[in-house]
C-alpha cells in the first residue's frame, strides 16, 4: 500500500511536469494563440495520468487480496452482484466516461480552448476558457473568474469558440438620417487602416469587410463588419474596432439616438407635467 501511495505520487507529480513543460514551450514561443495539437496533447496527459493513478490502485488492492491469501475465485459470484448493482447505480458516472472519452479523441475542445457549453438541466450555459478537461468532468473559468465544473454526461452541445479560426462581428447602429453609403466607406477606411496597423494586424487572418445593412428598424439601421482572426482573438478585436468605429463616427457627427423635433420636446414636457400634478 505505501508502494501504490509513493508510485500514484510520482505518476502524478511526472504528469504534471509534462503538462507544465507543454506549456512552457507554449509560453517561450513567438505563437499569440495555442495551437491544436498543444491543447490536445495536454488534454491527454491528463488522462493519461489519471487513468495510470487509477490502475495502480487497482493493482494495489488486487495485491492486498492475494496477500491476505483471500480466494479471488469465490469472490467473482458477489463481486458480479455487486458490480451490477454499483454500476445500475452509477450509470451517470459511466455516461460521464464515456462522453469525457469521445470529447478527448474527437478534439471536441481542449485546454485553453474558449466554449460555451449546454448543460442538462441548466438554463445557462457555461461559458469560458477550458482549464481541465478528464474522462469526468470539464472545468471551464468564467470571465467572472468563476470555475464551473461540467459532467461530461449531461453536455448537450459545445460550441468551441477558438477552434483553428475565429469571426469578430460588429453591428454598427447609425440613424436612419444619417448616409449609410458614406458611412459604409467610412467603416471600409477604418478596416483598411485597422489592418495595416501592426498590433492589430498579427491578430487578424485577412481585412476586414463591411457585409452592408444587417437590420431596419424605425429609429436606426444597422451596418455590419465582420474580421477573421486568429482563434480564440475576436473578443480582442471586436472591441479594438468599436473603440475606433466609435470614435470615427462621433467625429463626423453621427450618433446612435435620434433628435427630437420642437413637437416631441413639448409632448414630453406636457406628460412630465401630467405626471407631476
Amino acid at each position: 500500500m505505501l508502494g501504490a501511495v509513493l508510485i500514484a505520487r510520482f505518476v502524478s507529480w511526472f504528469g504534471g511536469r509534462i503538462t507544465e513543460r507543454i506549456d512552457n514551450r507554449y509560453t517561450q514561443s513567438d505563437d499569440l494563440v495555442r495551437s491544436e495539437a498543444t491543447k490536445h496533447r495536454h488534454s491527454v496527459a491528463q488522462v493519461v495520468t489519471w487513468i495510470a493513478i487509477s490502475f495502480v490502485y487497482i493493482i494495489a488492492t488486487l495485491k492486498v487480496f492475494d496477500y491476505l491469501a483471500l480466494p479471488i475465485g469465490s469472490l467473482v459470484a458477489p463481486a458480479t452482484v455487486v458490480g451490477a448493482a454499483v454500476g445500475f447505480g452509477a450509470q451517470r458516472v459511466v455516461q460521464d466516461i464515456l462522453a469525457g472519452f469521445f470529447i478527448i479523441t474527437e478534439r471536441q475542445y481542449g485546454f485553453g480552448d474558449t466554449v460555451q457549453i449546454s448543460v442538462t438541466g441548466s438554463s445557462e450555459d457555461a461559458t469560458g476558457t477550458v482549464e481541465d478537461v478528464t474522462l469526468r468532468v470539464t472545468r471551464v473559468r468564467s470571465a467572472a473568474g468563476e470555475v464551473i465544473t461540467v459532467p461530461n454526461g449531461q453536455i448537450n452541445k459545445s460550441v468551441n469558440l477558438s477552434k483553428d479560426w475565429a469571426r469578430a462581428v460588429v453591428d454598427v447602429p447609425i440613424p436612419v438620417s444619417a448616409d449609410v453609403s458614406a458611412v459604409t466607406d467610412l467603416l471600409r477606411e477604418l478596416g483598411t487602416a485597422a489592418y495595416e496597423e501592426p498590433r492589430v494586424r498579427e491578430l487578424l487572418l485577412d481585412e476586414p469587410s463591411v457585409m452592408g445593412v444587417e437590420s431596419l428598424e424605425v429609429d436606426k439601421v444597422s451596418v455590419r463588419v465582420v474580421a477573421r482572426t486568429l482563434p480564440g482573438k475576436q473578443f480582442q478585436v471586436g472591441r479594438l474596432l468599436r473603440a475606433r468605429i466609435a470614435g470615427a463616427l462621433r467625429a463626423k457627427g453621427i450618433t446612435v439616438t435620434p433628435e427630437l423635433d420642437t413637437a416631441a420636446v413639448l409632448e414630453r414636457n406636457r406628460a412630465n407635467s401630467e405626471v407631476g400634478s
